[in-house]
């Protein structure tokens, strides 16, 4: 709240350290005295803070008779935006009555003149700067030490398109984009409920990122939120560039492949998922946002789950959780099987899997690891090159390697089945994080089928399901709702219910409000009333 006490007070000394140390962490505010050229002052801070940067534009400048200087970025600004704000209004035009030699009279013009662009009186050469960067110009008068700041950030962003990662058949198209303004809004025009709550942070000593965190009041469980910003809070790095990098941050547990944080660029995800009592962050100049608290079977849910009927979506559901065991499972047991239980299969099929490796020169683990970080060569080369070739080459060479090899005798037909059902299934898991888990899970298997065989795997397996139950996203058991059971919340984990079924929030986030609809009871066709009423 400005004051018409004197704000600033001249300190030489202060001004001297920020020009030695133009990018010490800690600069103290610039105060001027009202006798003092607050023009002047202020250039020589912006001038220590900036340096000979090419993009700096100071313009002196002439308003209703009072001097003045307008800095900006010329990086930062939409400047079709500043020439329309400030010589369409007639800014400059002498002939204007305002005193701008108080606050009074400042407010007065800036509420005339950049009422709809928005403006904010600052005091501080710190909060200048602050603004500056942020996508704002600056006015300064000789006559007042009052600096206007009017936000105009460059609009050359990325429009709104299709999710590239998380594509559905039935549901909305939109996807978030790396401006954060943007993704706000796609959230805001989801739920338009007041009691959408968005908190702002700017994290990063260096980039000074602007993160978000969204929940929705007197639903979302308060200590969770809580915990949400002392964790956000408590991140001292040097700068923040990706969702990616808050959440390494911010998970309860770094060393596991397992995702903790729930990321997606689906507005429509997001959403579903604040009304279910989560937390979501927005990072500014990434379209990924994250999902707290994550559990793992979050991660087998796709949004056009709840676009298709029930019964449509519980099998796709569980599609997806038979492809996850197949991808986890299947190398391994083949390469078990074939190394120490070869007795399981049955006796003719066994005949024919080994007259096909009959002329293969490596063991079975060396094969199937062969064959696995070909085709893991084969995906990161399709992901990396051109589009216009990179599906074409990725294909193609699956292919042409594939089927040389097999006639080359260095692997057997059996082997390039395996691989190509295995590759396949991996691709079915809705989120990336997920299926990159399962990718590295599944070469750790394979050597220990090749030294245990399936007794190996079934350790393994064990293993992992500990590994799981140990886990805690933001204090959630991860396998929450499984481990701890809890069967009033398996109404949408392996099928999914109809919707007017799912009226409760998931128990294990303990929100304030646990139910999110009332129960609906069953509709009567037109015909059947008409009969009844008769």
């Amino acid at each position: 709240m400005l004051t018409s006490e004197k704000p600033f007070v001249r300190v030489r000394r202060k001004l001297k350290e920020a020009k030695n140390h133009a990018t010490s962490q800690d600069k103290k505010s610039l105060l001027v005295e009202d006798e003092c050229n607050p023009v002047h002052e202020l250039k020589e801070y912006i001038l220590s803070s900036f340096g000979q940067t090419a993009d700096l534009i100071m313009e002196n400048v002439k308003i209703a008779e009072n001097e003045g200087m307008l800095f900006y970025l010329d990086s930062a600004i939409d400047k079709s935006q500043l020439q329309q704000t400030l010589l369409n209004k007639h800014t400059y035009q002498p002939n204007s009555h305002f005193d701008l030699k108080t606050e009074e009279g400042i407010r007065n013009y800036c509420e005339q003149m950049f009422g709809g662009a928005g403006y904010k009186l600052v005091q501080t050469a710190d909060e200048v700067i602050k603004e500056m960067l942020n996508g704002s110009f600056t006015i300064a008068f000789k006559s007042f030490p009052l600096f206007i700041c009017i936000g105009m950030p460059n609009s050359n962003l990325r429009q709104v398109t299709e999710p590239t990662s998380q594509t559905v058949i039935r549901g909305p198209k939109d996807s978030f984009v790396e401006a954060s303004s943007i993704n706000l809004t796609l959230i805001r025009r989801r739920i338009r409920n007041a009691n959408l709550r968005f908190e702002e942070f700017h994290i990063g000593n260096e980039t000074k990122t602007q993160v978000y965190i969204g929940y929705m009041n007197k639903i979302a469980n308060e200590k969770i939120v809580e915990e949400v910003r002392k964790r956000l809070t408590n991140i001292n790095v040097s700068a923040i560039f990706e969702s990616g990098n808050i959440e390494e941050l911010i998970v309860d547990k770094t060393l596991t492949v397992f995702p903790l944080a729930f990321n997606t660029e689906r507005p429509d995800t997001v959403a579903g998922q604040i009304l279910e009592g989560k937390i979501c962050i927005i990072v500014d100049g990434t379209p990924f946002a994250l999902l707290v608290p994550a559990v793992f079977t979050d991660f087998f849910i796709s949004s056009e789950d709840y676009y298709h009927h029930y019964s449509i979506s519980s099998f796709l559901r569980l599609i997806r959780y038979i492809s996850f065991m197949i991808v986890l499972i299947v190398p391994s047991a083949y390469v078990g099987i074939l190394t120490y239980h070869a007795e399981l299969v049955p006796t003719q099929l066994l005949i024919k899997i080994m007259a096909q490796r009959e002329g293969v020169p490596f063991p079975a683990v060396v094969e199937v690891l062969i064959m696995e970080f070909t085709f893991e060569i084969l995906r990161e080369a399709g992901i990396r090159m051109p589009r216009a070739v990179g599906q074409t080459v990725s294909i193609v060479g699956a292919l042409v390697i594939g089927q040389a090899a097999a006639e080359a005798g260095l692997i057997s037909n059996l082997m390039v089945i395996i691989v190509a059902i295995t590759a396949t299934a991996n691709f079915v898991a809705p989120v990336y994080s997920l299926s990159a888990a399962t990718r590295i899970l599944r070469l750790i298997l394979i050597p220990i089928a090749g030294f245990l065989g399936l007794y190996g795997v079934l350790l393994g397996l064990v293993v992992m399901v500990a590994h799981l139950a140990s886990l805690r996203s933001f204090g959630v058991p991860y396998l929450a709702p499984i481990a701890p059971l809890s069967i009033k919340d398996q109404r949408d984990v392996f099928i999914r219910f109809p919707y007017w079924g799912m009226r409760r929030r998931p128990s294990y986030l303990r929100t304030a409000e646990p139910i999110k609809q009332q129960k609906t009871g069953s509709n009567t066709p037109p015909d059947m009333q008409r009969r009844n009423d008769g």
